[in-house]
């Protein structure tokens, strides 16, 4: 997460500013306007600088988990999820309080298929009590699980995550995906309600609200929703997916 690393001690402003901070804020920045490649080589030059820092090595491992976002292939993307395995866990070593770099250890191991590892870290980050997102952690789990078609512990993950922070919609989503996903339909569209009137301008709640009901059959109720989200977000993924449900309502 870019505002953990700008918030972090070690990116804290100071006169002059050592070689490593200069380069690990060069390195944020390159993140920011999404310069994958110059943000890795800069937060390398970090690194390298103070290779101690544990915000410099978290900041890497972020850097690669987005260079492996972009990979076109399997060889690609493997070697930049081993590199930000390997950061994330250097981060960890450096600090074992660093919880921010506990959760990408947690993610990066995950998407690296190491599922179990990946939950384990997860699990050790969410049960910490100085973490700061524990509701992103819980999301993330139940994320897992939706994945490997574990229903059941997605939901509870899920319903934990929107215990820890109301209004996040990610949790609120992925609740309505599992509960589909066990064909309880009618409860996921109750959830999704119910989070609606929790985020009343959130579009992808709105959209996935208004796909709920599609797929119900309940087209008179769909149909508005969807319209006003591929109004209010034509550019965007839920307003996307919400054109294309619209052309396959039924004449």
């Amino acid at each position: 997460m870019l505002v953990a690393l700008l918030s972090a001690p070690g990116a804290a402003a100071q006169q002059p500013k050592a070689d490593g901070e200069t380069r690990f804020e060069n390195g944020l920045s390159h993140l920011r306007e999404g310069r994958v490649e110059m943000a890795i080589e800069e937060l390398k030059a970090a690194v390298k600088a103070d290779p101690k820092s544990p915000y410099f090595q978290k900041g890497l491992g972020v850097a690669w988990g987005r260079m492996a976002d972009r990979c076109r292939d399997a060889k690609c993307r493997e070697s930049a999820l081993k590199e930000a395995v390997e950061a994330a866990r250097k981060a960890v070593s450096l600090n074992p309080y660093y919880i921010d770099a506990r959760n990408d250890l947690g993610t990066a191991l995950l998407r690296q298929g190491k599922r179990e590892e990946g939950r384990k870290e997860l699990l050790a980050a969410f049960n910490d009590p100085t973490n700061p997102v524990p509701a992103l952690t819980a999301r993330n789990l139940g994320q897992s699980y939706l994945e490997d078609r574990n229903f059941g512990d997605a939901l509870n993950w899920f319903q934990t995550s929107i215990g820890r922070d109301k209004s996040y919609s990610d949790a609120w989503l992925g609740v309505a995906d599992a509960l589909s996903a066990q064909g309880r339909v009618d409860e996921a569209i109750r959830q999704l309600e119910s989070a609606l009137r929790t985020l009343p301008e959130d579009v992808a709640m709105l959209g996935a609200l208004g796909e709920a009901y599609y797929r119900a059959g309940r087209f008179d109720e769909a149909r508005p929703r969807l319209q006003t989200v591929a109004a209010k977000d034509p550019s965007g993924v839920a307003g996307r997916r919400a054109v294309e449900l619209l052309k396959n309502f039924p004449q």
